[in-house]
């Protein structure tokens, strides 16, 4: 984390390479550090608590692939569609596009690999909503903080990416809500990954050890956001790891990412206008 906030990795050097091949390698050995290095650690030092298979050496190496390719590859109708509505139907198509790149190979993994009581943790059963509501609860007064934060307002709300087409609508909020939707989609994809497959896939072969490499990788993704919100990601990844290994599900932990995602959703917006920004 220190290196990359001090050299910028992935926001200057990683996202201004020439082409998404160059991207996918950078981000593939980032993600690879982030999520192998830990299980190193662990092998070496707590060898009793794993029992890395060739399985779970192809696991270890197929994760960091996969989730490489969702973040580099390319919307297929970036370059079909024109003008100011192509470029929003691009927008709004592309994270449902990359769910569906995340979630076929997890289906055929799911066939492949020994029965799980569900799919990647995708079930309510043993969920109980209080302590959820409980952490989102928590959770308002950090966004409050957070969007009276420079950094923050310049990044939130990701609404601004759609902000172009509201000289040519009489129904943007329609379409801001479509956008909303698209977005909110980017965490289904993001849970059933971490969560799910990181979670479910490694525990039969580490146990509770699969939470913490989980939780290093998770906060990987999250270098090109703002610090504070970079550093706050590894221990909620760690605390909603913890909460769908003890519930063998990821729905709660769905729950609670989408409600701060909107929060923040809503934090940046009402933060810009604050500080005079039109966000439209």
């Amino acid at each position: 984390m220190a290196l990359n906030y001090q050299w910028d990795i992935e926001r200057v050097m990683i996202a201004g390479m020439s082409s998404r091949y160059y991207q996918f390698v950078a981000l593939f050995t980032v993600y690879c550090c982030a999520f192998a290095v830990p299980y190193l650690f662990a092998i070496r030092f707590r060898k009793h608590l794993i029992t890395p298979v060739p399985v779970f050496w192809l696991l270890l190496l197929f994760a960091p692939v996969l989730f490489a390719l969702k973040v580099s590859i390319a919307n297929p109708l970036e370059n079909m569609l024109q003008g100011v509505w192509g470029n929003y139907f691009t927008v709004v198509t592309t994270l449902p596009f990359k769910f569906l790149v995340v979630l076929i190979p997890l289906a055929v993994l799911y066939k492949m690999l020994p029965a799980q009581p569900s799919f990647w943790g995708a079930t309510v059963n043993n969920i109980q909503w209080r302590p959820y509501c409980l952490m989102l609860l928590l959770m308002i007064p950090l966004i409050i903080f957070a969007s009276m934060q420079l950094d923050f307002l310049n990044a939130y709300p990701r609404l601004k990416q759609v902000a172009f087409i509201a000289p040519h609508t009489d129904n943007l909020l329609a379409y801001q809500l479509l956008y909303e939707i698209s977005y909110g989609i980017d965490f289904v994809t993001i849970e059933l990954f971490f969560r799910g497959f990181l979670l479910f896939a490694f525990v039969r072969y580490a146990g509770a050890t699969a939470i913490l490499p989980m939780a290093t990788f998770y906060c990987s993704i999250h270098f090109g956001k703002p610090l504070l919100e970079c550093i706050s990601s590894f221990l909620g990844g760690w605390i909603l790891g913890v909460i769908a290994y003890r519930t063998q599900s990821i729905v709660g932990g769905l729950a609670v990412h989408l409600g701060i995602a909107w929060m923040m959703e809503a934090g940046g917006y009402i933060g810009n206008l604050w500080l005079g920004r039109n966000m439209v």
